[in-house]
């Protein structure tokens, strides 16, 4: 089998096509829950923290030097700790929204356990019950 011939099987098999849809779902949703958090949540926060952004909260090690002609001449150096918070804030909420999606969808594939059986199945069993006799 030619190489063209096996990456069209690969290609036709539901599998592939249902990991790029997903992939293309997942990167759109990605955007909506950053958009949320940037949006909504975030400001929320900055609020709370005094009215700064998380994004641009840093530790300043070495402050920026200005010269007497008021030009910068030395940056300032800073660990930028308040984007990795927001990325991580990101990232926890698609990962909730997707459990709780998850888990919505397989409580809908599985059949509920505790639901009683159909009349029939009832009287087949006890016809079974009373042949057993």
């Amino acid at each position: 089998m030619g190489m063209i011939a096996e990456f069209k099987e690969f290609i036709a098999k539901g599998n592939v096509v249902d990991l790029a849809v997903g992939v293309v779902i997942g990167a759109a949703f990605g955007k909506i829950v950053t958009s949320l958090v940037d949006g909504i949540i975030m400001p929320a926060v900055g609020a709370l923290t005094g009215g700064t952004s998380v994004s641009d909260l840093k530790y300043v090690i070495t402050p920026a030097t200005v010269g007497a002609d008021g030009k910068e001449t030395m940056a300032e150096l800073a660990i930028k700790y308040g984007a990795f918070l927001q990325t991580v804030i990101d990232f926890l909420l698609i990962a909730f929204v997707i459990f709780l999606f998850l888990k919505a969808y397989n409580r809908m594939r599985t059949p509920a356990a505790d639901a009683a059986p159909a009349e029939e199945v009832l009287l087949l069993r006890e016809i079974r019950d009373n042949l057993k006799r």
